[in-house]
């Protein structure tokens, strides 16, 4: 048979007569880099032996990347930027009305008489007055910025993070600790205190007999033109300390519950209902550690700040007229809210970037 009618076979792989014309012996041919044995090695773990090698090296370094992001070893940036500010937009939506009571329950002052008897009441009376839509009173200002908020929070926290994990990805709690301290500044200074001036403004300004604020808008425009940008920065010490220490509490909790349920094993997956279970839990310690920092900082940002000289006087005078339970008014709706806050925002946030580790590919 003419050569050119032979049968002729596919090689998967460069043929040896090649190897041999560039140089190499025969020999070489057959011994297997170090990375070819770890593909190997993976393929053999996740029982893909019997498929041709091409396709077990596509399968095998499939595995590879599937384990690490099982083991959330680094996140990129840009992903937690991302998946941060989806997180934060869903769980404001769902837990505000929590964040309304315990707002108006913290500008319930002693001095002039109460006007709400508790977290009931609290609701009884804004429904009857205002109907379901004043629950919600204030809610576009927290929209407008819980989506950044959460973007620069953990964008924030794994920049300032990534760095410092070990070669599994494991982040000790002392490092956790201050990556969230950074991280609850740079959200206080970038969006939080704005934002959190304009809701306790606007909420303030619906218990006033005549509310001059008819929308998230026209309160922005009103506060601007009135106190200028420096109106909405009420409260700008107390914000940074109260939200530093905020996220301080809940990424050393959370980190330190994650290192202990996975172990030694960090490829070890955590089920959401976990993740929301830790989260709760460093929702709860960040309440129980900084509640009087939190109505501080509502009083120096309500319509009677100008009471106050500064954040140490303002907390002076709580004490003063008020005594040392005043510094825990409204905590046992902030325990509700920031328990759900918490848990939702871990839960979505892990989701949302295990979804983009499908479709963005990163180094």
């Amino acid at each position: 048979m003419s050569p050119l009618l032979k049968p002729f076979t596919v090689h998967e792989g460069p043929c040896e007569s090649c190897g041999v014309r560039r140089g190499r012996p025969r020999a070489a041919l057959h011994h297997q880099p170090p990375s070819s044995q770890l593909l190997s090695a993976a393929a053999a773990a996740t029982g893909l032996g019997s498929l041709p090698a091409h396709h077990k090296s596509y399968a095998a370094r499939r595995s590879l990347a599937a384990a690490a992001v099982g083991g959330r070893k680094i996140t990129h940036p840009g992903k937690a930027i991302l998946a941060g500010g989806i997180a934060g937009g869903i769980e404001i939506c769902i837990t505000f009305p929590t964040e309304y009571v315990k707002t108006q329950l913290q500008l319930d002052e002693r001095a002039n008489p109460p006007r709400y008897r508790g977290i009931g009441d609290c609701v009884k009376l804004t429904v009857q007055d205002h109907g379901l839509r004043g629950l919600y009173r204030g809610l576009s200002s927290l929209l407008y910025g819980s989506i950044p908020k959460s973007a620069v929070r953990f964008g924030t926290f794994d920049m300032l993070s990534n760095p410092m994990r070990d070669a599994s990805g494991r982040l000790d709690n002392t490092s956790s600790l201050l990556c969230g301290l950074g991280a609850g500044i740079a959200e206080a200074i970038a969006v939080v205190c704005p934002m959190e001036t304009l809701k306790v403004k606007m909420i303030h300004d619906q218990c006033s007999l005549r509310p001059r604020y008819r929308g998230f808008f026209h309160g922005v425009s009103e506060i601007i033109r009135e106190q200028g940008v420096r109106g909405t920065y009420q409260g700008l010490t107390a914000t940074v300390l109260k939200q530093g220490t905020n996220q301080a509490i809940r990424f050393y909790v959370m980190n330190a519950l994650r290192n202990w349920y996975k172990g030694d094993d960090p490829m070890r997956v955590m089920h959401p209902i976990v993740t929301a279970m830790f989260g709760a839990t460093a929702g709860a310690a960040s309440v129980f550690g900084n509640t009087p920092l939190d109505v501080v900082k509502t009083r120096m940002q309500g319509l009677e700040a100008h009471r106050y000289k500064n954040t140490v006087d303002c907390a002076f005078q709580i004490l003063k007229q008020e005594g040392p339970q005043a510094f825990y008014k409204g905590t046992v709706p902030r325990l509700g809210r920031v328990c759900l806050d918490v848990a939702i925002v871990f839960v979505i946030y892990e989701e949302v970037v295990k979804l983009l580790n499908n479709v963005w590919e990163t180094q």
